[in-house]
């Protein structure tokens, strides 16, 4: 039967990797998923039911054995940097790739592309994409290309540069790659293209593009979810494309990195439609829904705390596309620590530290956090604005603030790491311990662990110092009293 069939899924921690797999689940199918840290997916609802190989596919021997038996394998992931490094690096992924399934056996190879136009000047990053594509098709495995438009849902960055722009600029000066024109497509459309993949012979070995049904601009679809949220916005329009100066904008008002929307930018040089209408007849099946409607949906699981994953789960940052740092305590690394003793269960003092950031802010003098949020903005870092995919849920790998979670260890730990722009790293710690000798108390910590980058490291840690006094006593003092608080709602 298909159902027996082993899937390997890679890109598992990103946005759409991150919603195929509880699809294929659901499907009956036995899933496989390749990560380079494991330790991402923790916090997944799916992950018991998956297996996990740890691998890089810029490593050969590590993708053999992550392609042990599978029939079928999801090449879904791919570097946002652009530039001649990063896709010299998608090459030899693809390549490695391609090699390993052909040796492997595998049936069939399904590519999440870009819906491109290929003789446009491209960008390198969208350039990257479509050759990566050409790579996978010229192995001997078999490979299905879906071509997707601007993708539409809770958590998407497109999605979310819509959702902020529109939200906070009442009236916006629009370059001109406001008005190209593209086919966005709804996020639960993309997913049934590419599960559908699976059980189409006819899809096999073709190249299918996919998008809405209505060709909108930029702008039409900013205008779109002000009619959803009821906002009256005016656009004003210029003759400049200015993608950079767009990204960096983009980056100044939004959660949304530059280095993350400069690629969606990029991409409005030319009409991004739907040429070929193979897919309406390979998939007769599927009716993709409208942008309107897409809109509607993804609000109401943003207002429904139900969002799955985040275009930040991706490790895009300024640092570019890096695995997490390992923690250790070195000579040399600057340490504070505040302990508290609290009379409550480590599982409610865990519930309250792990509840910080996003929309409920961090507990006190909030103010001095976004200005430091600013800042960093300000100077090409990430800033606060990414807030957190789930007020309350939180799992290892996703985005907090201008924070990375590290690690989360259920009612005993959570450690964030800073993706600020610093020199030299940083870490906050916030432990919850069972105190063995007196009962029902709970030893509370919070460490701020600093590794200083030469002098400019040393003088940054002196200067930020006085200021650790208030702001991190303060947060420890609210942490707790939140934690007192929920003690007595449950």
């Amino acid at each position: 039967m298909t159902q027996t069939k082993l899937i390997l899924v890679t890109g598992a921690t990103g946005y759409v990797g991150g919603r195929l797999v509880p699809k294929l689940l659901e499907a009956g199918y036995r899933v496989r998923c390749l990560v380079r840290d494991p330790s991402r997916l923790q916090g997944r609802a799916w992950l018991k039911k998956v297996e996990v190989a740890a691998g890089d596919a810029l490593n050969p021997d590590e993708l053999a054995i992550a392609m042990k038996d599978v029939a079928v394998a999801y090449y879904l992931m791919h570097g946002k940097q652009g530039g001649r490094n990063s896709a010299e690096r998608d090459m030899q992924a693809a390549r490695n790739f391609s090699h390993a399934a052909e040796i492997e056996g595998i049936e069939q190879i399904i590519y999440l592309g870009e819906l491109v136009d290929p003789t446009a000047n491209l960008s390198p990053y969208l350039r990257s994409r479509h050759e990566t594509g050409f790579v996978l098709r010229h192995g001997k495995t078999p490979v299905t290309e879906i071509r997707a438009g601007m993708i539409i849902g809770s958590g998407s960055a497109l999605f979310e540069m819509i959702r902020y722009l529109t939200e906070r600029e009442p009236v916006l000066t629009c370059p001109a790659w406001f008005f190209s024109q593209a086919q966005p497509i709804a996020i639960r459309d993309t997913l049934s293209y590419l599960v559908d993949a699976l059980k189409t012979p006819e899809a096999t070995g073709r190249v299918i593009e996919i998008g809405g049904p209505s060709r909108l601009t930029y702008a039409d679809m900013l205008l779109g979810y002000a009619k959803e949220r009821n906002l009256r916005r005016w656009l004003i329009r210029t003759p400049f494309y200015a993608p950079r100066l767009s990204a960096y904008w983009v980056h100044m008002v939004t959660p949304i990195h530059w280095r993350v929307v400069a690629p969606l930018i990029e991409g409005l040089r030319a009409n991004l439609i739907v040429r070929d209408e193979t897919a309406k007849k390979v998939f007769p099946h599927i009716q993709p829904i409208d942008y309107q409607t897409a809109v509607h949906l993804a609000l109401g699981r943003i207002q429904r705390d139900n969002v799955e994953t985040s275009w930040a789960d991706a490790l895009v940052t300024e640092a570019g596309d890096v695995k997490p740092y390992t923690f250790t305590v070195e000579e040399g690394m600057f340490i504070e620590r505040r302990k508290i003793v609290l009379d409550l269960s480590a599982e409610t003092v865990f519930r309250s530290y792990t509840g910080i950031g996003g929309e409920r802010g961090w507990m006190y003098m909030d103010w001095s956090w976004a200005i430091r949020g600013w800042m960093d903005k300000a100077i090409g870092g990430v800033g606060l604005r990414r807030g957190r995919r789930h007020p309350d849920e939180i799992h290892t790998g996703e985005a907090l603030d201008f924070w990375r979670v590290e690690a989360v260890e259920k009612d005993h730990l959570m450690r964030l790491r800073a993706e600020m722009l610093v020199p030299g790293k940083a870490w906050l710690q916030f432990e919850s311990a069972p105190l063995e000798e007196e009962k029902n108390k709970t030893l509370f910590t919070v460490t701020a662990y600093f590794e200083p980058h030469g002098v400019p490291g040393f003088l940054y840690w002196y200067a930020m110092w006085p200021f650790h006094k208030f702001i991190f006593d303060g947060l420890a003092r609210r942490l707790a009293s939140r934690a007192r608080v929920l003690a007595h709602a449950y």
